[in-house]
């Protein structure tokens, strides 16, 4: 048995895997999730600044969404965060296309694996909004 503490409110919990957060903070956060996305379904020309003004949520945890693409920006959207490589501006998860690329082909090289990667096509989004996936 894992026990640790849940890192925003210390209680002792049953660690399993994930985030260090207890059962309840992590229904809580589900919660603030679901406002987010209602929120956003509503103000479709919306920036992070003002979900996280109108929800209270802290923009580091609306940026961690999208690096786990729960929430995604659209192509249109003037709104995106920094790859984690190389910095381009990107509209979700951690890196650009090219940075995808660029890994995936040096991990193939290292396991010796043969011929290059080449990503798939972007499929076509529509409207100018920030947008969310539902990860069940």
């Amino acid at each position: 048995m894992n026990v640790k503490n849940c890192r925003r409110c210390k209680r002792l919990f049953n660690y399993v895997t994930g985030p260090v957060l207890c059962p309840n903070c992590k229904e809580e956060e589900e919660k603030k999730f679901q406002e987010v996305k209602k929120y956003i379904t509503e103000n479709t020309r919306t920036g992070i600044h003002e979900v996280s003004e109108a929800c209270d949520v802290s923009i580091q945890q609306i940026q961690q969404w999208v690096r786990q693409e729960r929430l995604v920006f659209s192509d249109e959207s003037p709104f995106g965060i920094a790859c984690e490589r190389c910095g381009k501006m990107i509209k979700s998860g951690r890196y650009c296309a090219q940075c995808k690329v660029d890994l995936t082909n040096t991990l193939n090289d290292a396991i010796g694996k043969k011929g290059s990667y080449t990503p798939p096509q972007n499929h076509n989004r529509d409207g100018a909004r920030m947008r969310y996936l539902d990860k069940e």
